[in-house]
């Protein structure tokens, strides 16, 4: 970003002298076709992104004071139009500066909420893709678009698109009660006329009510195994074993997160034989998990088994390096 101090005589004209006197502010983004251009709308946005890509910029509070007294109202709804055209030509990353520094105009902006989290889940989906991306940037992103998201689901619990997005976003995170319970919202959300869909079709809205009423119906059995790990990880050991017994065969009984609190369960029930069982099923599952690994260590001292104990106490500092 290339920066100047405007002149005295074009602060006057534009009312702003009281404002920027004396403060450089950004002209130009360095090699773009905005080089050097000092309109009154480029240097809006050229603000924006600088705050909305820094929020403690030195300058911040003037740039947000000086975008106010040149756009009035339209300050944050203007940003966000802008933010919303770039992420419809594919700037990501642009978009998302330009609608930060409208949160920081109007925070409770619906439009800007939305958009906001949208945005964000472009991005980490980009850089997830095809596992070739920056790790810690997908995940900053995606940490950004579910709490944006929540946010925007608290602040205006009525607007029915914030559930939709979100309740995936507990899916990845495999909080399946929490997306059961949000779609469920969706889904009386979007239900009337009243709803603001963003010039979404009837037939699109009904797409998407189908789609969610069947991500609820799938959900049944992955909320009790959450119901039941969350049983055993809140010490109630036989409940939570009893629910998760239920889901041994069958297409689950592949997911080694089963196996792993199963084995605690028994491990904390003082049921050696069943714990071990269950740990090395993990290990079937996902050989290098070492958090299975280390229980069965414990488990093999318990029983006075050195042999077993020291196996995996050795593999588990060959994954560890």
């Amino acid at each position: 970003m290339m920066f100047a101090e405007l002149s005295p005589d074009y602060l006057s004209r534009t009312g702003a002298l009281e404002i920027l006197a004396g403060i450089p502010v950004p002209v130009g983004i360095e090699g773009s076709d905005d080089r050097g251009q000092t309109d009154l709308k480029n240097i809006v946005f050229n603000m924006a992104r600088v705050i909305g890509g820094d929020p403690y910029f030195v300058y911040a509070e003037k740039y947000v004071d000086f975008i106010k007294h040149a756009t009035g109202d339209n300050a944050a709804p203007m940003l966000v139009s802008e933010g919303a055209r770039c992420a419809d030509m594919g700037d990501f990353e642009d978009a998302c500066m330009l609608l930060r520094g409208a949160l920081r105009i109007e925070p409770k902006s619906k439009e800007g909420l939305y958009l906001y989290a949208r945005v964000c889940k472009e991005i980490y989906e980009e850089e997830a893709k095809d596992g070739i991306g920056d790790e810690e940037k997908t995940g900053m992103f995606k940490a950004e678009s579910s709490e944006t998201f929540e946010l925007l689901t608290m602040i205006h619990p009525d607007f029915a698109m914030g559930y939709y997005f979100l309740g995936y976003a507990y899916l990845n995170m495999g909080l399946y009660l929490k997306a059961r319970l949000t779609w469920q919202d969706f889904l009386k959300y979007s239900a009337g006329s009243e709803m603001e869909t963003h010039e979404m079709d009837d037939q699109m809205l009904a797409s998407l009510r189908e789609e969610i009423s069947e991500r609820v119906e799938e959900l049944e059995e992955p909320v009790k195994i959450e119901l039941g790990c969350n049983k055993i990880m809140g010490g109630d050991f036989v409940g939570g074993r009893d629910i998760l017994a239920g889901f041994k065969e069958g297409r689950y009984s592949q997911w080694w997160p089963l196996w792993y609190y199963l084995g605690i369960a028994e491990s904390s029930l003082a049921n050696a034989e069943e714990a071990i069982a269950d740990f090395k099923k993990v290990l079937q599952l996902s050989p290098s998990n070492t958090d299975a690994m280390d229980e069965l260590v414990h488990l093999y001292e318990a029983i006075g088994d050195t042999v077993n104990a020291e196996k995996y106490r050795k593999k588990i500092a060959i994954i560890n390096g």
